[in-house]
């Protein structure tokens, strides 16, 4: 029997009578990171990263019965050893790593592979079996450096203090925001964060990432002569909402790995796309895989068909994993293509 099946409620590994990232609530639950479509109320108990321990908390309750793990620390249940492992996609996030009867699997989670300052970079993790996400799984995506486009954050907020505009970004509320007020020149002006945001931030610095100073947004006033400075971090869902009035005359962006799409940026009607993304993009997805030296891969979410049938030309064993798991790169009011997300 495979290590890892898929169930109504989640990913099972039967041998552990645990579930990873359910989707539906269970007695045992291994968490790889805290996004919302990945770690879900409901479960007794949760297994995840130390590193994870605190946005965990603030997001699905301090009295959640929570377990907690080194990245490297091993746990053996049920015969299975279980061990986390960095997977650089937000704070504590985790690749699992389970070791029984002489196979190794691994469960990737959300990851990228270009290093950041909120969290632990990605380390490959050798394994006979490596499920991996596919959420930007098509040859189109390709990042530029994030020292890039953080120069561009800093240009148009630069310009719009020129023109006495507010600067709004858009960006999903964890991970996202805490990545561009870490990457970005705090120098420029003030820098305010929407309700959503400005918690997340103080579990941040609880876990000793660096973030410049933030304002709560809803404590300055429109009047205020730093409106007209400032740069405000906000979740997408803040768009278009009577919330957006208190700034005046602004110019607004979205920061997202579907900004590579011409179209996404239109739908959204933002003055500015920037193109930054906390997943891998195709040459990240197909060295991770390479990485991990697997003899066979399951693709759960995004691009399935593409990339498993990229995977097969090169040889390996290669099959789609069909979940429930969502879409954090927009606060989950995606209204992204479907192209080539058919299984073979």
């Amino acid at each position: 029997m495979d290590l890892v099946i898929a169930r109504p409620e989640g990913l099972y590994c039967p041998a552990g009578d645990f579930y990873i990232d359910p989707w539906r609530p269970v007695e045992r639950s291994v968490i790889t990171h805290a996004h919302g479509d990945h770690a879900r109320t409901g479960n007794q108990h949760y297994l995840s990263s130390s590193a994870s321990a605190g946005i965990l908390r603030a997001r699905l309750g301090q009295d959640i019965q929570l377990q907690t793990l080194d990245y490297g620390q091993r746990l053996t249940h049920h015969g299975v050893t279980l061990s986390f492992h960095p997977a650089g996609h937000v704070l504590g996030s985790a690749q699992v790593r389970l070791e029984y009867g002489g196979e190794v699997w691994v469960a990737s989670g959300d990851y990228k592979v270009e290093p950041d300052g909120t969290c632990t970079p990605f380390e490959p993790v050798r394994c006979h079996t490596f499920i991996t996400e596919s959420t930007f799984g098509l040859p189109i995506y390709r990042w530029q450096p994030q020292a890039q486009i953080f120069a561009e954050i800093n240009q148009w907020w630069a310009a719009n203090i020129a023109a006495g505009k507010a600067s709004v970004l858009f960006c999903y509320s964890f991970g996202k925001a805490q990545r561009i007020l870490h990457g970005i020149d705090e120098t420029l002006g003030p820098i305010l964060s929407h309700g959503a945001v400005e918690p997340l931030n103080r579990v941040y610095r609880d876990a000793g990432v660096y973030l410049p100073p933030t304002i709560y947004a809803g404590d300055v006033k429109k009047s205020d002569p730093i409106m007209r400075q400032a740069l405000v971090i906000a979740p997408p869902s803040a768009g278009g909402s009577t919330w957006m009035r208190r700034f005046g005359e602004f110019s607004d962006a979205f920061a997202s790995g579907w900004m590579r799409l011409r179209g996404t940026r239109r739908r959204r009607g933002v003055d500015r796309g920037f193109v930054l993304s906390d997943h891998a993009d195709w040459p990240g997805l197909l060295w991770a895989i390479n990485q991990a030296g697997a003899e066979r891969v399951m693709v759960t979410h995004g691009s399935i068909g593409v990339l498993v049938r990229h995977l097969r030309e090169q040889g390996l064993d290669a099959q789609g994993f069909t979940t429930e798991y969502g879409d954090d790169e927009d606060d989950n009011i995606a209204t992204e293509p479907t192209v080539a997300e058919t299984s073979p």
